[in-house]
């Protein structure tokens, strides 16, 4: 029974030696030590020298327990606890039973009245410390090596994680970065896109340079304590995290100055979540840093993170945020009487563009020609609203008003994709920029007529003697949609090759409902696809082109 106990370890020797003390509990607190210490059962042993992942589900106390170095009178040592998400309640318990019962129980020599002694002076149970919050908490404390303490952790919002480091090795260095006396990142510098920033080197990368890396992260919502809450705000999220780069990444996976971006749940540039974005620069060991591409008149959150390469470990410098300056006035281009100006329009800024005009008429007519997607047209007068649309092809508003009234014209894409039009504007009088317009633009072929090498196609005309041009193109299946698509519809026919015209002619008809005219393409290849288009010319030869049309010739005839 002797070699028994010589045997055992030093922490079931601890509970064995507690659990002796309170055989026969005879009050409310040693029955309250006896189930403490059966939870020791249920509990976990912390590993010393090695971050430890926790999951806690909501209201359920989870515990972890360690005993330190025998051998030793006192043992110095750590406990780090970084909340990965909700704030969790969390504290230090030590237990502590007699040095004379302590080694009774190890030589195995159990003397009845000296056991009655020890039970009118149980173990000692105390608190040593506890905390309640979200930030990254570190406890530092001196230990007796006849000590058994236990951990316990609990959060009551809802299920999460936490990592948890437990030290006894104050002398090869920390597994956590450190941060200098001043944590504080300062704002140096504010603009309309960028924001730049300053903070204190930490201590670690002075003596570990190879070793170190900053890592910023930047987002639109608030400031995070730690790389572990960052990631879970982003899984939160609905995004996909790839697990050997989660945002708590390998910094040394990445370059220096390169920024990392989850979009659509693959790996990229920047981070797309519901609140917005994150990004996060890695930038070695500089201390300053300008972020670019930011949203005017927008507020961002700052966060540095002092990263070791080997372990993964990072410390948080105390975040700060900023206001980007509010984007300034677009400059108003002068719209001058008869002058054509072509805009091209970002559909992903979704920017206006401002264009002013000063009346010289009463009557003037604004013409708005769309080369490409789908534009919005804003048109005011001496700043009250006189026309409000989206337009796509050609359109004109014709206006009645005073002398020198000021018409404001914006304009902005309705597209994704970068949209462009044609702008005029002149007295109502003058002659027009564009020929008269039929009542339709679009190209009808007839199915019935279509033959092997021929395709018979029509168009509406005008009461205006005007020119007509069609052309052609062979295309393939797959580039259907791509050359609808990618239509400029402000191009003339020298946009095209010598090649595909086919026929000119002009033609009119005084009663409108007649004017329709139709024409036979000849020499054609069977079982193919061809695009056709009628270019129309007025009197200023500026053509206006009808809609594009996608005719296939018969297989078999």
């Amino acid at each position: 029974l002797k070699m028994f106990w010589f045997y055992l370890p030093l922490h079931l020797l601890m509970v064995a030696c507690l659990c002796h003390s309170i055989k026969a509990p005879t009050t409310r607190s040693q029955q309250s030590l006896k189930t403490d210490l059966f939870n020791f059962y249920h509990s976990l042993i912390l590993a010393d020298g090695k971050e430890t992942t926790v999951h806690l589900l909501k209201d359920i106390p989870k515990r972890y327990y360690f005993v330190l170095e025998e051998g030793r009178a006192l043992t110095p040592f750590a406990i780090t606890v970084t909340p990965c998400d909700v704030p969790i309640e969390w504290s230090i318990l030590a237990y502590k039973a007699s040095a004379s019962l302590l080694g009774k129980a190890a030589s195995g020599d159990h003397d009845t009245q000296e056991d009655s002694k020890s039970q009118k002076s149980p173990s000692k149970v105390s608190t040593i410390f506890n905390y309640k919050g979200n930030s990254v908490e570190t406890y530092m404390g001196m230990s007796s090596h006849s000590a058994l303490y236990m951990l316990e952790f609990l959060s009551t919002e809802r299920d999460t994680h936490i990592t948890v480091y437990l030290s006894t090795d104050t002398t090869s260095g920390h597994l956590y970065p450190e941060l200098p006396m001043d944590p504080r990142i300062d704002v140096t510098g504010i603009g309309h896109t960028t924001v730049t920033l300053t903070w204190k080197h930490s201590p670690s990368v002075l003596q570990h340079t190879e070793n170190i890396q900053y890592c910023l992260l930047v987002n639109e919502k608030h400031n995070y304590k730690s790389l572990c809450a960052a990631e879970t705000a982003i899984r939160s999220s609905g995004m996909k995290l790839p697990p050997t780069l989660a945002l708590s990444l390998s910094p040394y996976l990445l370059e220096p100055q390169q920024v990392m971006i989850l979009s659509n749940s693959e790996l990229s540039i920047i981070n797309k979540v519901s609140s917005g974005e994150v990004r996060q620069i890695c930038m070695g060991t500089k201390n300053t840093y300008t972020v670019p591409n930011l949203s005017p008149s927008t507020q961002y959150y700052f966060d540095v993170f002092v990263v070791n390469l080997l372990t993964n470990a990072s410390a948080a410098y105390t975040g700060t945020f900023a206001r980007t300056l509010e984007e300034p006035e677009p400059k108003v281009m002068e719209l001058k009487d008869g002058k054509v100006i072509r805009v091209v329009l970002d559909g992903k800024k979704k920017k206006f563009y401002s264009m002013q005009y000063q009346a010289r008429h009463k009557k003037i007519q604004f013409t708005f020609q769309v080369c490409r997607g789908q534009v919005r047209v804003h048109i005011t007068k001496n700043g009250k609203t006189v026309a409000l649309e989206n337009i796509s092809g050609l359109r004109y508003f014709s206006l009645k008003g005073k002398l020198l009234d000021t018409y404001v014209v914006q304009l902005r894409s309705t597209e994704q994709s970068n949209s462009s039009v044609k702008v005029q504007v002149s007295p109502h009088f003058h002659k027009p920029l564009f020929p008269l317009l039929p009542e339709s633009l679009k190209i009808k072929s007839f199915s019935k007529l279509r033959t092997c090498n021929s395709v018979t196609i029509a168009w509406l005309g005008t009461q205006e003697e005007s020119k007509y041009c069609v052309y052609k193109k062979r295309i393939e299946e797959d580039q259907v949609w791509m050359e609808l698509q990618s239509v400029d519809r402000c191009s003339g026919p020298e946009s095209r090759h010598k090649s595909e015209k086919v026929l000119c002619k002009y033609f009119f008809d005084v009663n409108v409902q007649r004017a329709v005219t139709t024409e036979t393409i000849k020499g054609l290849d069977a079982g193919t696809l061809y695009l056709f288009d009628v270019y129309l010319f007025g009197p200023s030869g500026i053509p206006v082109r009808y809609h594009s049309k996608v005719v296939k010739t018969r297989k078999k005839c």
